[in-house]
């Protein structure tokens, strides 16, 4: 059997840790290793334990999440970064895309659901469907728009191909199919699109393919 999921929750509420925590830890593959109740915290507990996930609350005092987030990005080897919300159209979530994290969960999420969704993350897939994704950005103001547009015309009529279905949440054996390519040649252009456009992950991606125009919103 391969080492559990490392896990590290992050929430002002010490009830609400208390509740994941519980969940979370029926699962064998997955091990709550750590909790805080503030940004700062949560972003020492994730340089001190190296989780693979962390789910972050993402209205917090002090350090907030959306704080923590772009503070937990921009470490090596950096987890898989989750926000808890109460609302999924909150403006927040959209922000805590943009900074990082990899995807959303509702607290009101069923147990069931939440361990899975969990390993989801911890594969590096996104943690949210391209319908939410889609009502998060039209909800947004189309500020991003002419920033996404001048990193987009730097890539390559393939590339920009790529990116597209990343804004559709298609997985890479997705986008093999439906260009005609193997997953390998998949692989790679995904990979050289997210470090041209400076993206730390796939949700990032694809919301600048939303910005930029690629896909219908």
């Amino acid at each position: 059997m391969s080492d559990p999921i490392r896990v590290v929750v992050v929430d002002d509420e010490p009830m609400v840790c208390a509740h994941l925590r519980t969940i979370l830890g029926s699962a064998e593959d997955v091990e709550v290793v750590g909790d805080a109740q503030d940004g700062a915290a949560g972003v020492e507990a994730v340089v001190r334990l190296r989780p693979r996930v962390v789910l972050m609350d993402l209205r917090m005092p002090g350090v907030d999440g959306l704080t923590a987030i772009e503070r937990i990005a921009q470490l090596p080897e950096a987890p898989a970064v989750v926000a808890l919300t109460t609302f999924d159209a909150d403006q927040y979530v959209l922000r805590a895309l943009r900074a990082g994290a990899s995807g959303f969960l509702v607290k009101s999420t069923p147990p069931e659901d939440l361990i899975g969704l969990v390993r989801v993350a911890a594969d590096g897939h996104t943690v949210l469907s391209p319908e939410a994704t889609r009502r998060l950005v039209a909800a947004s103001a189309d500020e991003h728009g002419q920033r996404a547009s001048a990193l987009v015309s730097d890539l390559t009529e393939r590339e920009r191909e790529v990116l597209a279905c990343l804004g559709e949440g298609l997985s890479n054996a997705q986008i093999a199919e439906r260009l005609f390519l193997s997953e390998a040649t998949v692989k790679g252009h995904v990979s050289r699109t997210m470090t041209k456009l400076r993206c730390t992950n796939r949700t990032q991606a694809g919301l600048l393919a939303y910005d930029a125009g690629l896909v219908s919103r």
